[in-house]
């Protein structure tokens, strides 16, 4: 099992070089290259997600992208800093519920974009942040029985 770890600044403009990068080691893992277009906006979305979580709650470490090649798949987790227990409600007066609402919204649209590009998908929240893990079928799996 080989793994490559990215960390990156949590900034819109490293996003692109992480789908980049997703991309040529999911080529060179076998993925299908009809699907790499797939894998390369599934990405852009999930480090954009992560990107605008960060920003949000004004988290300073780096958004986390591990790109995984087992023998049959090859996996993308990408992690934010976001604790599953930090909640978004808004304030007593209503004055954050609007943008709140806004970025819940972007959130659950980027899930969803997510999850009709990806057939195996698993989101999860912690007290260590969210993760985002996507899974693709490899060339070497095709052949095994």
């Amino acid at each position: 099992m080989a793994t490559v770890e990215l960390r990156f600044s949590a900034l819109p403009e490293h996003v692109r070089t992480a789908r980049l990068v997703a991309a040529a080691v999911a080529r060179r893992a076998g993925v299908d290259e009809a699907v790499l277009d797939e894998v390369r906006l599934a990405v852009g979305e999930a480090c954009s997600r992560a990107v605008g979580l960060h920003e949000s709650h004004d988290i300073e470490e780096p958004v986390r992208v591990l790109l995984i090649e087992d023998e049959k798949k090859f996996s993308i987790e990408v992690g934010d800093g976001v604790s599953g227990d930090s909640g978004t409600s808004g304030g007593a007066d209503g004055t954050e519920g609007a943008a709140e609402s806004d970025a819940e919204g972007e959130d659950e649209m980027g899930l969803a974009v997510i999850s009709g590009l990806v057939d195996d998908v698993e989101v999860t929240a912690g007290k260590d942040g969210g993760l985002i893990r996507m899974t693709w079928p490899t060339a070497t799996a095709a052949v095994l029985p």
